[in-house]
């Protein structure tokens, strides 16, 4: 298997996308935080001890996706065209699932934007609540779905045991 961000002597390099041909890219991301019942039942409310959760969650994932480049040593800078992120609540399990929307128009995807969005959302859920309840895991996080691009449509197969 050929590694693209890997050279012919083995050594890590940026991958060279000049000479490829903008499309319309778009990845979808996932996350979840789970947390104790009586912690749930607060958060649920959308406002902790630091004020509106959701709100500042999903402006520091739109942030964290924008500024991907600056922490993953080998990403290109892109210019995103769209952001976004939604909440799904799990009363019964006491979890928050958060899912990002990345697109751009441009040479290379948006799928490490996309993790990072929900990463950097899911932190500061727990950055907000940490008051209340230090015990709140984070994960797991992965890619949903990715289109456009050389290697066309991905839709990640659900593992066994998954919501």
């Amino acid at each position: 298997m050929k590694l693209s961000h890997i050279d012919e002597k083995g050594n890590a390099r940026m991958v060279d996308v000049t000479a490829k041909k903008k499309t319309e890219r778009k990845a979808v991301g996932f996350g979840r935080v789970t947390m104790s019942e009586a912690t749930y039942n607060f958060v649920r409310s959308g406002y902790g001890p630091k004020g509106d959760i959701f709100t500042v969650a999903k402006i520091a994932g739109i942030m964290g996706a924008k500024r991907t480049h600056e922490l993953v040593p080998l990403c290109h800078p892109l210019s995103l065209t769209h952001v976004d992120v939604q909440y799904t609540f799990h009363d019964r399990q006491y979890a928050i699932d958060i899912i990002s929307t990345v697109k751009t128009k441009g040479e290379t995807g948006v799928e490490m934007e996309a993790i990072n969005c929900v990463m950097v959302a899911a932190l500061t859920i727990y950055d907000m609540c940490k008051a209340i309840d230090k015990g709140i895991e984070l994960g797991p996080f992965y890619l949903l779905e990715k289109s456009g691009g050389k290697s066309g449509r991905y839709t990640r197969k659900k593992v066994k045991g998954e919501r």
